[in-house]
């Protein structure tokens, strides 16, 4: 497939974002997109100067799209991922990818008897420090994985309250009470995408929020979740100790950064907090900040500012970066050069991989199966946080097919 059609849903915030990437791949014949605003979905194919504009999901599965990319709210992923596959479609995800395991593994079945490409949108696997480590790990200088430390620290005023206002319209708070730990790919793939391995058991603990703002609820919550924080401790198939934290309401710095990373092996270890990135072995320690720290991105999306009216100042932030030393960028289309980049330099390559993995009818880096294991512990862990902290065993659903 040389060329193919894709299909954006869910026209937010963040999906407008990913709208210059998808047009500009050579990979990619047409754009459509597709909201169940109408006014929505008609401003950003005339923004972007997409081919066409739908109301109705089933409308666009049933058009000659070839593949769906999904940016609707977080509990959605899941089904209609399935019901993209189902019709015949390939799919990429924003993350998480379901926010059950029954949905999990039925989006497993589906690529495993379609051969149809899914791919989930991790932006941690392309977080600089990520990189960095995983080649590290591929060159065997941290010896054997002891322990690993995965954050995801984003307070709900950094952006969150407009965010969820946004999307969640009067009864935003309903959703904006989203348990943490079914949304925890960010934190838990820091480790796993270096190491490779898979979390098998898990304690967690949540923190009872006291916020006076109605977000954190039982009473308001659709899932009568009052935990705005949640810490894990996984162990690993490999040996060691993960632990995971996922927190909404956290006193620290806004994205200095908000995904952190520290890895400890026999050999060598690294650390990453606000302001220092360190490399350590016995024979002592090096700074290694500049190679993982994403420079500035000036270059616009094509539509702004329009693309970005009610955006949050603080989302802007994070949704702009440029790239940082470690990142290969030899392996993006000519296209992409001076194009708009985010999340720590994530964008342009989750766009290339899916883009290629769908042209070529190979695996993208977070196929189904990588997926899964960035997120099903922390479905498992937030069961566990309801149940005070017992430990419980992690189901895994093994490799990629060869």
């Amino acid at each position: 497939m040389s060329q193919f059609k894709v299909g954006v849903v869910g026209l937010g915030q963040f999906a407008p974002e990913f709208m210059d990437l998808f047009q500009s791949h050579p990979h990619v014949s047409e754009v459509y997109v597709c909201d169940v605003v109408g006014e929505r979905a008609e401003r950003v194919r005339n923004d972007f100067g997409a081919q066409r504009a739908f109301t109705d999901f089933n409308e666009l599965l049933d058009s000659d799209v070839d593949a769906v990319a999904i940016f609707t709210q977080r509990w959605m992923h899941g089904q209609m991922a399935i019901a993209a596959l189902k019709r015949g479609k390939h799919v990429y995800s924003a993350v998480p990818m379901a926010i059950e395991v029954a949905e999990i593994e039925e989006i497993l079945r589906l690529v495993r008897e379609t051969g149809l490409t899914y791919m989930m949108g991790e932006t941690s696997y392309y977080y600089p420090a990520v990189v960095y480590c995983r080649n590290q790990w591929r060159a065997g200088k941290f010896g054997r994985f002891v322990y690993g430390e995965g954050e995801y620290l984003h307070d709900m005023t950094d952006g969150f309250y407009k965010a969820f206002q946004f999307s969640g319209g009067e009864n935003w708070k309903a959703t904006a009470s989203f348990p943490p730990m079914l949304y925890p790919t960010h934190s838990i793939s820091n480790v796993l995408a270096v190491t490779g391995s898979y979390a098998t058991s898990v304690s967690c603990l949540g923190f009872v929020d006291t916020v006076d703002d109605g977000v954190f609820d039982k009473n308001v919550s659709l899932w009568q979740n009052d935990f705005s924080n949640e810490t894990a401790l996984f162990t690993t198939a490999d040996g060691g100790i993960m632990r995971i934290n996922e927190f909404r309401r956290v006193g620290i710095a806004p994205y200095r950064p908000e995904v952190r990373l520290s890895l400890y092996g026999t050999d060598a270890a690294f650390e990453q907090q606000t302001d220092a990135v360190v490399w350590q072995t016995h024979d002592g320690y090096e700074d290694v900040k500049a190679e993982v720290t994403a420079g500035r991105s000036d270059a616009p999306l094509k539509s702004d500012p329009r693309s970005r009216t009610g955006v949050d100042a603080a989302l802007v932030e994070s949704f702009t970066s440029g790239f940082a030393p470690v990142h290969d960028t030899s392996v993006l289309p000519r296209q992409y050069a001076g194009l708009h980049n985010g999340h720590e330099g994530s964008h342009q390559f989750l766009v290339n991989d899916f883009v290629t993995a769908v042209a070529r009818r190979e695996l993208p880096p977070v196929n189904a199966w990588v997926a899964a294991r960035y997120t099903v512990p922390g479905i498992i862990a937030h069961e566990s946080a309801k149940q005070g902290g017992v430990r419980l065993p992690i189901p895994d659903f093994g490799d990629a097919p060869a």
